[in-house]
């Protein structure tokens, strides 16, 4: 890990170290600040932040530990940054390498170079030599820095960024370790030759939805497909049991059978895809609230209403298996399809990841 040349943080700037419940919430709330005047922005739900950064929630902390800290000026945060260490990546890669996540600031050079070189200091302090980051908190969460798409509100398990967050960055000595791509596509995407191909394998792959009676089971096959689907991908740390059984616990009142595909080929489960409702959308204009009535706005969004978005977290296909056309399309129930501007596909947003 390179020392970042930087100026030492101005008598007005103070980087504080989280502790305590106070203090999360604190560091929760910073990106309210950052994004006041954005109209892309959607402000995650607290409750959830909060779970997602506990080590009694999260199952990611079982094989993980992390420092926050909030940035301060004048009074007022302005800033905010976490460092993590993954065991699983350290065993899996050997190379002494931490992340660093949760980067909101105000548009400060000074700021971002307080904030990355604290994180760098307390890494080298755990015995890391190389960072690597944004993760919010791994691979398998939210990744990258938004240097495209702007004026797209994220989708869930998604971040998002001022314009100004990669210049900043790069200009503390960072420099792009990969891209990750987001598309939007309409529910009739596809092609002749897609078609004829999935036509000539139809009698080898056949295609059903999820078992709700076997959810747990169902699960598990589920991660045992995902972690050999990606072991080659990039930066790939595998999910463990108890990160795949919270996923699903977490989204299951939102799953409907159709909306999880999975595909056998010869009998043997082979590959899935899974299309899950954009509950940004839903929670759009909470500004984090459940409480008083946020939360029978956000039932009312999910079970009434409904999003007319969704989100394709999680798909793959096992390495062992051959590779056929299969028709994974998830599929929106017919009683919760809502009309939606037609949308040719497009990139939505060019997440960099970033070493220094």
């Amino acid at each position: 890990m390179t020392p970042i040349p930087t100026s030492p943080p101005s008598a007005s700037l103070r980087i504080v170290a989280v502790h305590g419940a106070a203090a999360l919430d604190e560091f929760i709330a910073v990106p309210r600040g950052i994004f006041k005047s954005d109209p892309a922005w959607i402000q995650p739900l607290t409750l959830e932040r909060r779970l997602h950064l506990s080590a009694r929630s999260n199952p990611y902390f079982q094989h993980a530990r992390w420092q926050a800290w909030t940035a301060w000026r004048e009074g007022a945060p302005v800033g905010r940054i976490s460092a993590q260490i993954d065991t699983l990546h350290l065993e899996r890669y050997r190379d002494a390498t931490g992340f660093f996540g949760m980067l909101d600031a105000e548009d400060s050079q000074e700021t971002f170079g307080a904030l990355l070189e604290t994180a760098e200091r307390w890494l080298r302090e755990q015995g890391m030599r190389r960072i690597r980051g944004p993760f919010n908190l791994s691979i398998n969460q939210e990744m990258g820095v938004l240097v495209d798409g702007f004026d797209t509100s994220p989708f869930f398990m998604m971040g998002h960024a001022r314009p100004y967050y990669a210049m900043r960055i790069e200009s503390a000595g960072y420099h792009k370790a990969t891209d990750a791509l987001a598309y939007m596509i309409t529910q009739d995407y596809g092609s002749e030759a897609m078609r004829r191909l999935i036509a000539a394998t139809a009698r080898r792959a056949k295609v059903r939805p999820l078992d709700l009676k076997r959810f747990d089971a169902e699960l598990s096959l589920l991660r045992d497909i995902f972690n050999d689907a990606w072991a080659e991908n990039w930066g790939f740390v595998p999910f463990t049991a108890a990160e795949f059984v919270d996923l699903g616990r977490a989204f299951r009142f939102l799953i409907d059978p159709d909306m999880i595909q999975i595909a056998e080929v010869d009998g043997e489960a082979a590959a899935f895809i899974v299309l899950l409702p954009n509950i940004n959308e839903a929670i759009r204009g909470l500004d984090g609230r459940l409480f008083p009535v946020g939360w029978a706005k956000l039932l009312w969004r999910l079970k009434v209403r409904y999003p007319s978005t969704f989100r394709v977290p999680f798909d793959g296909r096992a390495a062992k298996v051959p590779a056929l056309a299969i028709r994974l399309r998830a599929r929106v129930p017919r009683d919760r399809r809502r009309s939606a501007p037609a949308q040719a596909p497009r990139r939505e947003g060019n997440r960099t990841v970033l070493d220094p």
